[in-house]
Order: structure tokens, then sequence, then C-alpha cells
């Protein structure tokens, strides 16, 4: 069997992968709070789990894994959203969480065994919210239940703070019922305008943090094996979660590896709406033609492997047209091919060490450069690059087809009339695109070549008047 080694954040340690139980995996997720769409970093994390979920099913067996990813469907954003819009809260998250799934599929990536939504786990809220206040873990105040971070030790491990260093650095909220301000809500009020549920304390909705505890809880047991998300998630949201499951429940493990994917920068500057450079997934797969056309969902997911997930990972346009140009001579090298057996020895050991998809890339491009295209199909695979329902991209669509074809026309009309000029610039406007033409006694026969660039199709078309 193949040896995972996982970098655990709490123990700041690469360490060999030994799950509770061989015979079901378990790893949660945290998902998306729904109200807009997801943006690109976003996206990392889900393509981060679901080559690790890969991994697994590779190793355990599929039956032998249980992913959970969850939607947080009550939020204070939700809220203001709906005020704003004057659409209702369920019309908002049901319209948003078929954008995620439309989104992430494109990508490729696999949806999890169970999408839990936050709403649906009230009743388990409000449970573990009573077992930390019978075990004065937690306090009601005010309408509000707070948890006592002074009444958990460990505070602070995960993302190597006390509590004291917490309190002087950083700038909490500090209201009249908290003992201390680092204590962070459970349960609050909610008006009459507000989502609500009845509850020991009145009537209101859950904390953020509580969520996901109640749901992992729900669905995979007071102790699991792996939890994970972006870096940004690691204080306060994985912090307060580690400390109300293990108050909850203290002789469990609750998550045993915790890993965290860095951020994601655009153009070497870090994606902000202030600098123009913030853009969500759908953005970038939709993009229009006179911005440089839509970016193939299977290109995004090749830009975002080849940086390793603990590292800083920059999205530049120039990476993005190199994957396609990369991924266009991988999908021609392959075609009609059946894969390997299995994929390649170096690249389940780059994956078992650590989810190093930077250096499986690297075992791809050598696989491809030995020209060896069935072991190339089978290791792409494992990455979830090259399968055969992501790859209409790379073919021709009816707007291509027809723009060569009418450009084609327009050449031979060229021809016909002597005007060798234009003809000239037809055909290096071809080759400026991509767009291999071969003429043959049956007629001009073309196709699309590595780094084919619809734009500078669609330039020449509207310099020719065609």
């Amino acid at each position: 069997m193949v040896e995972i080694r996982l970098t655990n954040t709490r123990t700041r340690k690469k360490e060999v992968f030994q799950p509770l139980d061989a015979g079901n995996v378990r790893l949660y997720l945290c998902g998306p709070t729904v109200y807009d769409r997801a943006h690109l970093g976003n996206a990392r994390p889900v393509l981060v789990f679901d080559v690790l979920v890969r991994l697994l099913h590779h190793v355990y067996g599929r039956d032998h894994v249980t992913y959970v990813r969850n939607f947080t469907d009550v939020d204070d954003k939700i809220n203001a959203r709906a005020a704003e819009t004057g659409r209702s809260i369920r019309e908002i998250t049901e319209e948003t969480i078929g954008w995620y799934h439309d989104d992430m599929d494109a990508l490729g990536a696999q949806r999890p065994d169970h999408e839990p939504r936050a709403t649906d786990y009230i009743t388990q809220m409000v449970a573990m919210i009573e077992r930390l206040i019978e075990s004065n873990h937690a306090y009601a105040a005010e309408g509000h239940v707070l948890f006592d971070v002074r009444s958990f030790p460990d505070y602070g491990s995960l993302s190597g703070r006390s509590v004291d260093d917490m309190i002087a650095g950083a700038r909490v909220e500090v209201a009249p019922f908290k003992r201390e301000p680092m204590d962070f809500v459970l349960w609050k009020p909610s008006t009459g305008d507000l989502p609500g549920w009845d509850s020991p304390w009145g009537r209101g909705r859950p904390g953020w943090h509580i969520e996901c505890s109640a749901m992992s809880e729900a669905l995979l047991g007071p102790s699991f094996d792996i939890h994970g998300g972006g870096i940004d998630l690691q204080f306060p949201h994985h912090e307060n979660e580690i400390a109300q499951s293990c108050c909850a429940h203290p002789q469990a493990d609750f998550a045993r590896v915790w890993l965290h994917n860095e951020m994601l920068q655009v153009e070497g500057k870090k994606m902000s709406k202030s600098l123009g450079n913030f853009f969500t997934v759908r953005d970038l797969l939709d993009r229009p033609m006179e911005e440089g056309g839509g970016v193939p969902g299977e290109v995004i997911r090749f830009v975002m492997l080849s940086t390793h997930y603990r590292k800083p990972m920059d999205w530049t346009e120039a990476k993005a047209q190199e994957a396609e140009a990369v991924l266009r001579r991988w999908r021609g090298l392959a075609a009609g091919i059946e894969p390997a057996a299995s994929p390649a020895p170096a690249l389940m050991t780059a994956l078992a060490d650590d989810l190093n998809t930077a250096g499986a890339m690297a075992v791809l491009h050598d696989l491809a450069g030995r020209g060896d295209a069935a072991g190339l199909l089978a290791s792409a695979r494992m990455l979830g690059l090259l399968l055969p329902d992501m790859g209409a991209w790379a073919e021709a669509g009816d707007d291509t087809a027809a723009l060569i074809e009418g450009l084609l026309a327009a050449r031979s009309d060229a021809r016909k009339v002597r005007d060798f000029a234009r003809a000239d610039a037809i055909r290096d406007g071809f080759a400026g695109a991509g767009v291999e033409v071969k003429d043959t006694p049956a007629g001009a026969e073309w196709s699309l070549a590595p780094g084919f660039d619809a734009a500078r199709l669609a330039e020449l078309a509207r310099a020719l008047g065609s």
C-alpha cells in the first residue's frame, strides 16, 4: 500500500497518514457561505481536497472514503444580500448553491459524499451548545451564548498563539456581556426580520463556528481523520472548532490531521476588488472574446495544481496560456489511446508526499516528452486532467469552426482574383492564431494547434471584414 505523508498544521510536522479506520477514511472541508459566486481563491481548497480524495480512493478504495463539504446557508452576509435585493434568503441560497455546483463541476471537482446545509443541523448545534454550558465551557448572557476560551487550556495550539497574545495583538469585538474579549459567539438572538429558531436561550441563530463542529460530528463522528481549508480559516474558525468540539467530546480527537492551503495571488498581487484584479471562477469561464475569451475549467485546474498547496499560488495570464497549449498537446498525444492500467509510480510517489501536485505535474511532462501516451493518460486522470468529459474546450466549437471556414472561403476568393496580399494575410493570421491549415486535392483541412488563440482569430476576421 502507498504510504501517504501529510503536513499536519496542528503538529507542524509531515506525518505518515494512518486513518482511524482504513475501512472508512473520513475528511471534512469547510465549504462556502452561499450568498455570491465563488471567487478564484475559493476554488483552491476544493481542488486540493479533490486531489486528496482521488488519492485516498486509489489507496483505500472509493467505498472506504467519506468526504464532507458543507454549505453555510445562515449568515449575516446572506441576510444583508436579502435586504439589499428584496429577495428571500432561501431563493438566494438555492441559486448560489446551484452556481457553486456548476462552477466546481467545470473545474473537474468531484462532488463530496455529503454536502450538509447548516440550516438542516440546528438541532444538533443546540444540543452541542447545551453540552458546553453543562460542562462550564460556555455561558449564556443577554440572549447570547459564548464559548469561554479560558476554559480550554489548548486554545491557540493550531495557530501557535496564546490567548493573552491574541488579546494584546488583535482587534476583537468587546461586548459588555463577554467575560473575556476572545470569547466567541455560539448562539445569538434574532429579531423578527431575521432567520431564527427557538432555543433554550430564546429565538436566535447559530454562530458561524458551531456549524462545522455540529455537522462534522453528525456525519463523521466526534473523531475523524482530516479537516482542512484555506490558511485564512486557521484562525479563528478552525481554532474555535477545535475548542468547542474537544470540550463537547473530551474523550475524542476531533480532527487528527489539519491541512491548510496557502492563499492565491493574481499577477503577483493579492486579489482585491480595490486593485481591480478580483474575479470569480465564472468570470474566467465566461470571459468575453474581446478580453481574451473564456478560460476552460481544465486549464484553471492545471494552473492551480502546478503549485504546491502549501505555497502561495500566483494566477497569471501567461500561466493560463501555457497550460492551454500544454493540454492541447497532451490531448493530441493521447487521442484514441487507452490509458495504462495504473498511474506512473513516480506520480503516485509525488502525490503521496504531502500532495506534491507540482512534482506530479513534472512527471506528466516527462511522460509526454517520452511519448508514453498511455502512461500520461492514466497519470493525468489521477489528477483529474485529460478526462473525457473535460475535453470539449479543446475541440473547435460551432462558432470557431464557422469563423475558420469563413476565412478559408475568403482566402479562396482572394486567390481566385489574384489578391495574394489578402490571401497571405489570412495565411499569416491563421498561423498567429494557432490554426494549422493543410491544402489537399480535396480542399483545405484545418486543426487547432497548441496555443490556439480565439481572440486573435476574431481580430483577424474583423480586420478582413469576414
